[in-house]
C-alpha cells in the first residue's frame, strides 16, 4: 500500500503545497518565496529521513517568515499523519543523539496520535542571516501538533546557531526514518496494546 499525500493549504498569509512518499528515498523539491536556510533544513529533513518532501510555498515575507514557516510545518504534518494511514506495522519509536561540529543535539518520537513538543533549545544567536532562529520551534511546533506525534528535542551544546538548528532538524529527520519505517516480523499490527493509534 502507497504511503503518499499531497494537501495544499490556502490563507490570505500564505499558499502551500506539500507531497510526501514515506518510503521514499530523500528526495526534496523544495520552493519557497524567501526563507532560504528554512528551505536548505527542509531539505536536511527530506534527505536524512528518506521521506520524499516536495513543498511549493510563498508566504508574506515582507513581514517576516513567520506565516511561511508555520503554514509549512502545518501542511507537512498533515500530510505525514495522511500518508501514515491506519499506522499498522510502524516501528513507532525512535530517539538519536547526533553531532554537527561542535553541536550535539537530540530527538525522540513517539508516533502516537497525541501530539506534544518538549523543546530544550537555546540558541546563540537571534538569527541565522535573515532567518529568527525562533521559528525553528514554530515550525516543529506546527509539525508535531499535526503530525500527530510526540516530539522531544534538546540542544546539548553548540556555539554555532546554524550548526545548533541544523543538528537538530537532521535529529528529528533520522528519529523519523526509523519511526516510520514499517517493521517486517509485525507488518499488520499496531505497536500499541490498545489496539488503535
Amino acid at each position: 500500500m502507497s504511503r503518499t499525500a499531497t494537501l495544499e493549504r490556502a490563507t490570505k498569509e500564505t499558499s502551500v503545497k506539500v507531497t510526501v512518499d514515506l518510503d521514499g528515498t530523500g528526495a526534496s523539491s523544495i520552493t519557497l518565496n524567501g526563507a532560504g536556510f528554512f528551505a536548505h533544513m527542509l531539505d536536511q529533513l527530506a534527505k536524512h529521513s528518506l521521506v520524499d518532501i516536495t513543498v511549493e510555498a510563498t508566504g508574506d515575507v515582507e513581514i517576516d517568515d513567520h506565516h511561511l514557516v508555520e503554514d509549512v510545518g502545518i501542511t507537512l504534518g498533515q500530510a505525514i499523519q495522511e500518508a501514515l494511514g491506519d499506522k499498522r506495522g510502524i516501528r513507532r519509536y525512535a530517539s538519536i543523539d547526533l553531532p554537527m561540529d561542535e553541536a550535539l543535539s537530540r530527538a525522540a518520537v513517539d508516533v502516537s496520535g497525541r501530539p506534544f513538543l518538549v523543546w530544550r533549545v537555546e540558541f546563540t544567536a537571534p538569527k541565522i542571516g535573515t532567518f529568527d532562529t525562533e521559528l525553528v520551534r514554530e515550525f516543529f511546533q506546527a509539525f508535531a501538533m499535526n503530525a500527530g506525534i510526540t516530539l522531544h528535542m534538546e540542544s546539548a551544546y553548540g556555539a554555532n546557531s546554524h550548526h545548533i538548528a541544523e543538528s537538530l532538524f537532521k535529529a528529528v529527520a533520522r528519529s523519523l526514518r526509523d519511526a516510520l519505517a514499517i517493521d517486517p516480523r509485525v507488518a499488520g499490527d499496531l505497536p500499541t496494546t490498545k489496539g488503535v493509534l
